[in-house]
């Protein structure tokens, strides 16, 4: 059996989808699934059994000897949340319990780390693990996944097979859920079908023109396909960086939406919220030459081709993955 956590959510569900693809149906799905806005996501979809993650832990004690992979995705992920005492529960001792499982049961593991965790970018975006120590992210959810990965990379009892992965801008279908938290590309979607405008932040860093804020979005499906990767040909263990390894700018992001949608670009600016403003990332990119050097060769789908599939595909009529 395969273990999928954060099963009903975004990138979770997805990757239940790719896996059904591959013929793998043999599927334990863990999530909050009193969450009644996800339960879509999971639709069609095959799998052996749900389980709530309150009981998750419990449950891989008892049944560890059938399960080959726990696919560590789900956390809680609101950048805006700001007690660290949740982010302290649901993702850091949550995932180091599921760790220390899965290295006494040699069960191979898989977990969801964050870009998020790079910070300003003061060390760069290099999946170097002799730095990831001195990173520092702005924002309790980062600290979260930087508390863990500096954890993981401590432990001399680990997991046979393991592999964290830092997450770039994912955007993509069944995203549907996550309100504010979805990707730019989702909000920039429905502004133009409501107003025919996106609003975009405006800079406050004298170093980038409004618009010309750069981050590094990938698809989802890049994504799932990386994890199956991971899943499969067991590379070294270690934390990787998961992105395009691209950075676009967010006026590149709204002209390729509103490309999508046979559109004129038509895009103002608001002043960026203050209750985000000094957590802002102006440039993001992914460093991906670790994980290429273990073979991996299937291309990454460029900003323009990804917001074309999604829109036309999925949003413009509430498709899933």
């Amino acid at each position: 059996m395969i273990v999928i956590t954060g099963a009903a959510g975004f990138i979770g569900s997805c990757l239940v989808s790719k896996l059904n693809a591959e013929g793998y149906t043999n599927l334990i799905v863990v999530d909050d699934f009193n969450k009644t806005n996800k339960q879509a996501n999971l639709l069609h979809k095959t799998y052996r059994l749900q389980i709530e993650r309150t009981v998750f832990i419990d449950w891989l004690s008892a049944h560890h000897s059938e399960v080959e992979a726990v696919l560590h995705i789900g956390a809680r992920t609101d950048t805006t949340e700001l007690n660290p005492i949740i982010f302290e529960t649901l993702n850091s001792h949550y995932t180091q319990h599921l760790w220390q499982l899965c290295a006494q049961h040699n069960i191979s593991f898989i977990y969801a780390s964050s870009a998020a965790t790079y910070g300003l970018g003061e060390q760069g975006y290099t999946d170097d693990e002799s730095k990831i120590p001195l990173l520092k992210p702005l924002n309790p959810y980062g600290d979260s996944k930087q508390v863990f990965d500096v954890w993981a990379l401590q432990q001399t009892q680990q997991p046979k097979h393991w592999h964290g992965l830092k997450f770039f801008n994912v955007y993509g279908p069944n995203e549907y859920h996550k309100a504010r938290m979805a990707s730019v590309i989702f909000h920039a979607f429905h502004q133009i079908q409501q107003s025919g405008q996106v609003k975009l932040f405006r800079s406050h860093d004298a170093n980038y023109t409004d618009g010309g804020q750069l981050r590094d979005f990938v698809y989802v499906k890049d994504v799932v396909e990386v994890i199956y990767y991971l899943f499969k040909q067991q590379p070294k263990n270690g934390i990787y960086n998961l992105g395009s390894g691209k950075a676009r700018t967010f006026l590149d992001l709204a002209k390729a939406t509103f490309a999508a949608l046979e559109k004129e670009p038509n895009i103002a600016f608001i002043d960026t919220p203050l209750d985000i403003r000094d957590k802002y990332q102006y440039f993001t990119e992914a460093n991906m030459n670790k994980l290429l050097a273990t073979g991996y060769t299937k291309p990454f789908t460029e900003l323009e081709a990804g917001v074309m599939d999604y829109v036309k595909e999925f949003l413009l009529h509430t498709k899933y993955l």
